[in-house]
């Protein structure tokens, strides 16, 4: 079904974005290692906080790079969650590692800190938790073991662009972080993403992995100079046009994040009065961006209940996520893992609702009473 009412979510776009991508396009010149994509990345690190910026392709790539970046390889383990976009955990078998899958808290159904220390064994090379929707997991309580432990911290943080705590922001705590700009993201250029890091070390690093190992003094299509391939790279490059795309979406991000941040909060003051759901949380000093605004229900009979009345209705809704470790890729791989209890029973409660900037307040109120005609019905 593509003619939806009210689709999962929707991407606000005007003039500037068109004309972004418009003038390089009619430069007829620099569509890759333009300007624009130093620009991007210094904008981007500026916002964040972080010292050094680096986009890639996409965030999968980003991860990818990541992991090569500090050496992660075959016989190493890396903690991630299970209930997270399956990229996550595929990044490790691109570098031969293995993902092992910690269960998630409840507050934030990030990974748990509580349960790493028992997860870490001397194959463990590093850590990496999402931010799921756009609310910070407890990566203090997570960055402060990595520490001790002295094992690398990754965010994947591709959910959580403009979230922080207690304005410190997401893309700050880990070793490295990454982020995307996928097309449901909150800043969206179709497909790409970005690393964000203070070590001048991986920073250099990683722009070899990022164009094919080689040195980039100057740019490659304008030079005549010798080019130098000092080790295995990739082509993980963002375009010119994307990025130009990028700079006009990012003078748009406040404003993108106060609407999501606004339709959600009336969509939870409505909702909130059925016992039977649970509406996102913000834990005191987190700031939740609502990439994704995903709501809880009693079981997964109810949930899918739901899923399906609100389909006839014209609204689309999604389950993020069904967890990693079930699903036939991984059951194949690995067999059957010991049950991650949170996990499995947050993966069968969860639907996302619609949520964008562009919402109406006819809209919402259509979501609310359709599920509230649901809620009735049980």
């Amino acid at each position: 079904m593509n003619n939806w009412k009210i689709p999962l979510y929707k991407i606000l776009v005007d003039d500037e974005d068109v004309k972004s991508v418009n003038k390089v396009v009619e430069r007829g010149s620099d569509w890759a290692i333009g300007p624009e994509i130093e620009n991007f990345e210094r904008i981007l690190s500026i916002y964040i906080g972080s010292t050094y910026c680096l986009t890639f392709n996409s965030g999968t790539s980003a991860l990818h790079a990541a992991l090569l970046a500090l050496g992660v390889k075959q016989g190493n383990e890396v903690l991630v969650p299970s209930f997270t976009f399956i990229a996550t955990a595929n990044a490790c078998l691109m570098v031969n590692a293995r993902p092992k899958f910690v269960d998630i808290e409840e507050e934030t159904l990030g990974l748990n800190p509580d349960l790493i220390n028992s997860s870490i064994t001397g194959k463990c090379a590093a850590i990496m938790p999402i931010h799921y929707a756009g609310l910070p997991c407890k990566i203090k309580e997570i960055r402060d073991i990595a520490r001790e432990r002295k094992i690398y911290l990754i965010e994947d943080a591709a959910e959580s662009l403009g979230s922080d705590i207690n304005n410190k922001k997401i893309g700050t705590f880990g070793d490295l972080s990454i982020f995307s700009f996928a097309g449901n993201k909150v800043l969206t250029t179709g497909e790409g993403g970005c690393i964000t890091t203070d070590s001048k070390k991986l920073y250099e690093k990683l722009k070899l992995i990022r164009s094919h190992g080689r040195v980039e003094n100057k740019n490659y299509f304008t030079s005549m100079q010798k080019p130098q391939y000092v080790e295995l790279g990739y082509n993980w490059r963002m375009s010119s046009m994307t990025a130009a795309l990028g700079i006009s979406q990012f003078s748009k991000l406040e404003k993108l994040i106060n609407l999501r941040r606004k339709n959600a909060q009336y969509l939870s003051s409505k909702l909130r009065r059925f016992k039977e759901i649970k509406v996102p949380q913000e834990p005191m000093g987190y700031k939740h961006v609502y990439q994704l605004y995903s709501i809880r229900l009693k079981n997964k009979k109810i949930r899918d209940g739901l899923m399906k009345f609100l389909a006839k209705k014209g609204i689309m809704s999604k389950v993020f996520f069904y967890p990693v470790h079930l699903s036939p890729f991984y059951k194949k791989t690995y067999g059957t893992i010991k049950k991650l209890q949170t996990t499995e029973k947050v993966s069968d409660q969860i639907l996302t609702l619609p949520m964008y900037p562009g919402l109406t307040k006819s809209q919402l109120d259509l979501i609310f009473n359709s599920v509230a005609e649901f809620v009735e019905q049980q």
